[in-house]
């Protein structure tokens, strides 16, 4: 190697460390799309429905469809349609595989013959 050829080597080099140490300030999560340092909160609950807490720290969600025909249902991992059964004190949805009954602030879930979702209760009645 020529003297020419190593005096350009270590001018890049001081050139580049140079850049190098200005940069380290630079937040480039700011610049990306998907790197923000604050993450924004999403509401949980889904708009006109009624959140319910229940044993062992399961929720779901109920929001009342035709003044009170029938509910949808929210829960963590599907979303179904539950027609009312009869009249009465306590009101009763189902769709013929998940029976819902609500009493007041209380709610149980039936899903098939087990009962999945018990001594659920909205949280301001907690």
């Amino acid at each position: 190697m020529n003297s020419g050829s190593k005096r350009l080597t270590w001018a890049s080099l001081a050139c580049i460390s140079l850049l190098l140490a200005g940069c380290g300030d630079l937040n480039v999560k700011k610049y990306l799309p998907f790197g923000g340092d604050t993450a924004q909160e999403r509401p949980r609950t889904p708009a006109n429905a009624t959140e319910y807490r229940c044993a062992a720290g399961k929720r779901f969600f109920v929001r009342t469809l035709d003044g009170g025909a029938a509910v949808w249902l929210i829960l963590p991992e599907r979303e179904v349609r539950l027609e009312k059964l009869g009249s009465g004190a306590a009101l009763r949805y189902g769709n013929g595989i998940a029976v819902l009954e609500i009493n007041g602030d209380e709610a149980t879930l039936k899903d098939g013959a087990a009962v999945s979702f018990s001594g659920c209760k909205t949280p301001v009645s907690q």
